[in-house]
């Protein structure tokens, strides 16, 4: 899901294209995507673009007539700048938005169609979308400690959480998490002080850093291949593969969609943390450290080889 660096590049990109442009028009392929229906998208066609910013992970075009676009791309929603008139990609095009500088359009690149686009009469119904993070670059430390501590959730959670932080998701919360040295399923109302200050400075840092990464890799070209797996991330995509600080091999939790990834030596003093469906398989054989891993490992391949093939 494109977090807050990606949104924020988005954006960048998007300004000198299309800032002062009137939107000229919309194409939609398929109802699931708009989700009003007043007013109605026509409203919006001729409308100049005077301002964009973000909201959580939503884009928010702001256009004449207090009307405003605000589309949230969900996990597998995707941008791209085309020529003026590009047709709707093939299969995965979900909409193209027109201006008279180029064509924006929208990929879906899953077969759960998620993404989301409203179009909405004044800043109080903008503000209704809101779901009232905190923006974590623009808190303090006090504001950022209250929001993590509001409920008794994990570290993981309350980061992922947009009622209390604004624009992180399943990626940069585990590349925050390493770089703060803390557990994911550490609970955020057992935090000590210096830990919770740790993890507010963490995720400035790995959030300001990634987005000037993605800024300096855009250019002056429109961010394509925007992806939650990337090239010089720490814990995040590379279950099994060394931790960049350590070098022990990163482990992952699966829940549903999602997983989360971090190091046992950097983050959980060298303790597994149990993987649900691993652990009902396995029960009490269930290994507690990276030593009991790998013994286990060692075994299951000693038994697979058999006498004399070792």
């Amino acid at each position: 899901m494109p977090e807050l660096p990606d949104v924020t590049i988005y954006l960048e990109a998007l300004a000198p294209r299309v800032l002062g442009q009137p939107l000229d028009g919309v194409r939609v392929r398929g109802p699931a995507l708009v989700r009003t229906a007043e007013p109605p998208l026509r409203e919006a066609f001729g409308k100049r673009v005077t301002a964009l910013r973000r909201q959580g992970k939503r884009l928010v075009f702001v256009l004449e007539d207090d009307l405003f676009l605000v589309l949230h791309l969900m996990i597998a929603g995707r941008l791209h700048w085309k020529t003026a008139g590009a047709p709707i990609p093939g299969r995965i095009g979900l909409a193209a938005f027109d201006f008279p500088t180029g064509t924006l359009t929208l990929t879906e690149a899953s077969p759960r169609k998620r993404a989301q686009l409203w179009l909405l009469r004044g800043e109080g119904a903008v503000q209704a979308l809101d779901r009232g993070g905190i923006d974590p670059l623009e808190s303090s430390l006090e504001a950022f400690d209250a929001a993590l501590r509001r409920e008794n959730h994990t570290l993981k959670r309350a980061l992922t959480d947009p009622r209390l932080f604004s624009g992180i998701g399943n990626a940069y919360s585990d590349e925050i998490l390493h770089a703060a040295r803390l557990s994911p399923v550490a609970l955020t109302q057992r935090l000590e002080k210096e830990e919770s200050r740790r993890l507010y400075e963490s995720t400035r840092t790995v959030l300001r850093m990634w987005t000037q990464r993605l800024r300096e890799e855009a250019g002056e070209d429109f961010p394509e291949g925007v992806t939650a797996f990337r090239e010089g991330m720490a814990v995040h995509g590379r279950y099994r593969k060394p931790c960049p600080v350590c070098g022990s091999p990163v482990q992952r939790i699966v829940h549903a969609d999602n997983e989360t990834n971090y190091c046992p030596t950097c983050q959980t003093g060298g303790r597994l943390l149990a993987d649900r469906s691993l652990s009902r398989l396995l029960k009490e054989d269930w290994p507690r450290s990276l030593e009991e891993m790998e013994e286990t490992r060692a075994a299951t391949r000693s038994r697979m080889q058999g006498p004399g093939q070792g």
